[in-house]
């Protein structure tokens, strides 16, 4: 049975779409071949794969059967992705902060690992509530001060969901750059680097900083968050641009963001080097 969805969907939502449809072309299949499949007006199968309609996980199972989609692992990660109906924490702000903010939030959740490559400014799950502050107050548009301290609070929710005991493995790569950014002064920054240090003793927190000394590399002014899904072929990289976060998941996109942070890895400096780099950072404050 088809369920009619808000006519926004989430990103997560859509990528449920998006999947079935590279199945179908990958299969030669028509949108009128595949409805027969489920009962369904051909229109239909265009709505579920703009994530305007969700679908069931057993008619994304009987689509990938009429797809002849050999990856069973795939399939049933994708079909769990379209039953899931999670209400998370992110629901409460709906209508508060954008929802490419709240897109992220999601995709965090249910991300079984992540990595984020930063320049200007730790991570956002890394950030303190008076640095996050200080960096919304900058906001290329005036930000109201009740939708910046909207905005703070979800941040700092965010910190504490992915940097929770427990929670799924987090790597940050930051630039020397956003080690010395003082946004809100020299005392929010130098308490901005001691939080960092804190975090990068837990068991689930891989921080590692590219110095000014490491040099250039090709995609070094491209800020990201690479996230892992339950499979490879799930994950999803998100960039920010001036209208909002963007996410692509294409097997290209996929396999050149990889790439890209293999490159920053090997480039950054080890943990314990990263921590000595902070920590002199922090004197000269």
């Amino acid at each position: 049975m088809l369920e009619h969805m808000p006519p926004t969907p989430s990103a997560r939502k859509q990528r449920v779409g998006i999947e079935l449809r590279k199945m179908r072309d990958a299969a030669g299949t028509t949108a009128a071949d595949a409805a027969t499949v489920l009962g369904v007006a051909r229109t239909k199968i265009t709505l579920i794969e703009q994530g305007t309609y969700s679908v069931t996980p057993e008619r994304v199972a009987a689509l990938a059967r009429k797809y002849g989609e050999p990856d069973s692992d795939y399939v049933e990660a994708l079909a769990a992705m379209a039953g899931d109906r999670t209400k998370g924490w992110w629901e409460e702000y709906r209508g508060a902060v954008p929802p490419g903010f709240l897109d992220i939030c999601e995709m965090e959740f249910h991300a079984t690992g992540q990595q984020s490559y930063q320049i200007c400014h730790p991570p956002g799950p890394m950030q303190t509530e008076r640095y996050s502050r200080a960096i919304f107050r900058d906001a290329q548009v005036p930000l109201s001060p009740r939708v910046v301290e909207t905005r703070v609070e979800n941040r700092l929710r965010r910190s504490e969901t992915l940097m929770a005991e427990g929670a799924a493995p987090y790597t940050a790569i930051v630039h020397e750059a956003a080690l010395r950014m003082q946004f809100g002064g020299r005392e929010v920054a130098r308490e901005q680097l001691d939080w960092m240090l804190e975090l990068s003793h837990r068991p689930h927190v891989t921080l590692r900083v590219v110095s000014f000394e490491s040099g250039g590399f090709k995609g070094s002014g491209q800020a990201i968050i690479y996230m892992n899904g339950p499979v490879p072929r799930l994950d999803s990289v998100q960039y920010d641009t001036i209208d909002g976060p963007t996410f692509l998941h294409s097997t290209d996109h996929l396999q050149k963001y990889r790439g890209l942070i293999e490159q920053m890895t090997d480039r950054a400096l080890s943990v314990d080097g990263t921590r000595d780099l902070i920590s002199k950072i922090k004197k000269e404050l």
